[in-house]
């Protein structure tokens, strides 16, 4: 079955939210476009709550894009964002989500970020993703959303390594950081990920 997973298209990361993607607004006519195509379409939210400990304004003295340490765990500090219930929260008003079966939240736990649409950060908590794509017979898994260089590759790892043949979308991404997300499409292709164009899907 071909998927496709969506991840965090959502209003805080839009040129106007509170930690903006630079034209993260520009993917959503091609994810809508691509739709269709699949078998399963799935989105992910991040999903924090106010206390999260990633939050700069969490931490006296700190600000955003500060790194600290945390249980033993690298951590940027954000601004705040996705704030469960919110409406910086929700997905994209202009995201067509009629073909979405299910869309899994991450980010709950206020002591742990979580970057992977299928674990927490430091890999103690399962968002319960992989045994769903499983299930439904899930084997080609087409990942797109944002931020390309954070939480697409973050699910990209963690797919690879749960065995899913993973292909990204590269023009339905967008990243924090294109300079440094070079790199990481380096790494994606040594991973054996397929990076595409919604043209070829």
């Amino acid at each position: 079955m071909k998927t496709l997973l969506i991840i965090d298209v959502q209003n805080d990361f839009m040129p106007t939210g509170s930690l903006p993607v630079p034209n993260g607004d520009k993917i959503v006519s091609i994810i809508n476009e691509i739709q269709p195509k699949f078998d399963l379409v799935i989105a992910t939210q991040d999903w924090h709550p106010e206390d999260h400990i990633s939050f700069a304004s969490n931490h006296n003295g700190a600000s955003p894009f500060d790194e600290i340490e945390i249980k033993g765990q690298p951590q940027t500090l954000w601004p705040n964002h996705c704030v469960q219930g919110s409406k910086e929260a929700k997905l994209h008003p202009k995201l067509n989500t009629l073909k979405c079966e299910s869309i899994f939240r991450k980010g709950t736990d206020k002591e742990i970020d979580s970057y992977s649409a299928f674990y927490d950060n430091g890999h103690l908590k399962s968002t319960g993703l992989a045994g769903y794509l499983k299930e439904k017979g899930t084997t080609q898994l087409f990942l797109c959303g944002l931020a390309a260089d954070i939480c697409v590759y973050y699910s990209i790892r963690d797919a690879v390594k749960e065995g899913f043949d993973c292909f990204f979308i590269e023009d339905a991404s967008e990243a924090l950081d294109n300079e440094g997300f070079k790199k990481i499409k380096k790494e994606m292709v040594d991973m054996g990920v397929k990076i595409i164009s919604s043209k070829f899907i």
